[in-house]
């Protein structure tokens, strides 16, 4: 008996080897070696060199990423309000309809694009003297000489809404799949009493769309603090690295300006808000999943 469950778990190990041994080369090791580069002085050709928080204290005086760090919130905070409000305003406007998919169509199929080609496509449309600037002074209207990417912070909100296009489609989708989960028995309930339009979405659809709405909001973080093709696509973080984020200033620091541990410095601290952001989220939304379900049950 035991020589076989021995020779189970060899085979397990077996099976389970060459995968454990991918993810360690793959994600472990790489952190631990860019944890280990935020901590030392290295070029990338002479040998690091170790100085400690050396690298932390100068990253967070540095005036680019402070800037960079205003950006990500922008990010943030834009990726939430209008992609997401947007598909959601989507799939709320489109389900139930007939030819409803006919809808969702044309905001889905952005999101077959990779992020480097909406910020080729945007680029050209929007650098200066782009289409629409001609577009603008063809027509003889305002704006023609307006540097749509090269204003701060008006640069930023601009590539925001060209991901905006990119990423409304799909949340649409996560919504409308949210939408078909919901039973309907308690909505045919709620129109019988009364409820309809907004009353409706408010207190019967939006409680019930809580898992997709947590699964896109999360993604949608995740998402937005690691953004880095449509900006260095479109701006490549300028002028003057006034619209960069996290993701791109340790792009820069690390292999233009060659200052690897300040690039890693800004790695290890965009990894870790990126994990505590998440958890934060996911643990209140698994709180507030909690709670309703305890009320539910005290009013039983």
């Amino acid at each position: 008996m035991a020589r076989s469950s021995t020779n189970y778990q060899r085979a397990a190990w077996a099976f389970l080897g060459p995968g454990a041994a991918v993810v360690v080369l793959v994600l472990y090791l790489p952190v631990i070696y860019t944890l280990f580069l935020s901590f030392t002085k290295y070029d990338g050709l002479a040998s690091p060199e170790f100085v400690g928080l050396a690298n932390y204290r100068t990253v967070f005086t540095d005036p680019a990423f402070l800037t960079s760090l205003g950006n990500t919130a922008i990010w943030v905070i834009g990726t939430l309000v209008v992609p997401v409000g947007v598909g959601l305003a989507i799939a709320a406007l489109s389900f139930g309809l007939k030819w409803g998919w006919l809808l969702r169509i044309p905001f889905l199929l952005p999101y077959a694009l990779s992020g480097v080609g909406v910020g080729v496509v945007f680029g050209f449309i929007l650098q200066d003297g782009g289409a629409l600037s001609q577009a603008l002074a063809f027509l003889h209207l305002p704006g023609a000489e307006t540097r749509w990417l090269s204003q701060a912070p008006g640069n930023t909100i601009i590539m925001v809404l060209s991901a905006a296009w990119q990423g409304a489609g799909v949340n649409a989708l996560l919504f409308t799949v949210g939408l078909q989960s919901i039973p309907k028995e308690p909505l045919e309930a709620a129109r019988i009493d009364g409820a309809t339009g907004w009353t409706l979405f408010r207190t019967m659809i939006w409680p019930m769309l809580r898992p997709s709405t947590t699964v896109v909001i999360g993604l949608s973080i995740v998402n937005s603090l690691k953004t880095f093709d449509i900006i260095q696509t479109m701006t490549q973080g300028g002028p003057n690295r006034v619209s960069e984020t996290l993701a791109v200033t340790m792009y820069t620091d690390t292999f233009v300006n060659s200052f690897y541990g300040l690039g890693s410095a800004v790695a290890i601290f965009l990894s870790v808000i990126t994990v505590a952001a998440s958890l934060i989220y996911l643990r209140k939304q698994l709180t507030m999943g909690d709670s309703s379900r305890t009320r539910k049950e005290v009013r039983a």
